[in-house]
């Protein structure tokens, strides 16, 4: 009889995006097949006690089920990689990479991979540079409005990143796997709630309306997919991750961001293309967890 595996899943952090990382930390245990021991480590606010809680449990690996600044952003693998406790998803510098989004241009730009141009220009679009889910992201139509947006960035970061605004349809593709990786199906999203997929519409159950498969065809289908893979090999990324497309006048792909931790909510877009790939919530962890241990 094989020994069940310890899987303790960390969730919470001092991010802005603590609260939407307890509802993917409950999921993870919620689904995750028998043949684990799932453990709860919340990582409170003020950092206080997570780390003696997990040293007690002795996991056999942790589950990172944290979203955002700490938990997303190299900073919780370092920690884990010093303790000499193996993790789910990408090490320190991918996720840092992910996480630092002029850093991840820069590597865009010497793969040759198209991203939205940096401008001065009006309608733009600004947002910090190591924030997910599109806190602190805004469109700008006026210098009036750009003071605005530039305060509310400076809530979350220094550094303010302004790109040109793109129309057309927003896609996102998941990758699961290590260094022969699969895409999933692509995701069309339709945002309810505002022009772009913000954190209001990823988070309420009417934000936004996700179609999967993408109403795209076949070729472009293929063509977001192997850059989604290109993308997630060029950032060195493990386990999985998803990332961000606008179609450019619905026909040309350009790249917004990669998540090396997207959400595991009932509302994400990972479970929703894995369910369509054929995979239950339940297989997908197993995935996960399997490439992590024999990485």
């Amino acid at each position: 009889m094989h020994k069940k595996l310890k899987v303790a899943v960390l969730m919470g952090g001092n991010s802005s995006e603590y609260d939407i990382s307890l509802i993917s930390g409950k999921e993870v245990l919620r689904n995750l097949s028998d043949k684990y021991i799932g453990v709860p480590i919340v990582v409170a606010k003020d950092g206080n006690e997570w780390l003696n809680n997990l040293l007690r449990e002795k996991p056999d690996i942790c589950f990172i089920a944290m979203h955002g600044l700490f938990g997303e952003d190299g900073k919780i693998q370092g920690m884990l990689d010093i303790l000499k406790i193996k993790y789910t998803g990408s090490g320190v510098l991918a996720s840092a990479v992910g996480m630092d989004k002029i850093l991840f241009r820069k590597i865009m730009q010497a793969e040759g991979i198209v991203v939205p141009k940096l401008t001065s220009k009006f309608p733009c679009f600004v947002k910090p540079h190591n924030q997910g889910s599109s806190v602190g992201a805004s469109i700008v139509r006026s210098k009036k409005d750009l003071k605005k947006a530039i305060k509310l960035v400076k809530k979350y970061s220094r550094q303010v990143i302004i790109e040109e605004y793109l129309k057309g349809t927003e896609v996102t593709c998941a990758v699961l796997g290590n260094e022969k990786p699969i895409a999933l199906p692509v995701i069309e999203i339709i945002p309810l709630k505002g022009e772009f997929f913000d954190y209001v519409s990823k988070y309420t159950e009417s934000g936004s309306k996700e179609i999967v498969p993408a109403r795209i065809s076949q070729a472009l289908t293929r063509e977001v997919q192997d850059l989604a893979i290109r993308v997630y090999k060029a950032v060195g990324c493990r386990g999985f991750g998803r990332v961000d497309f606008i179609l450019k006048d619905n026909k040309y792909p350009i790249v917004l961001e990669i998540n090396t931790i997207p959400g595991l909510t009932p509302m994400s877009l990972v479970p929703k293309a894995a369910k369509t790939y054929g995979l239950s919530y339940s297989e997908l962890l197993d995935k996960i967890i399997k490439y992590s241990i024999y990485e």
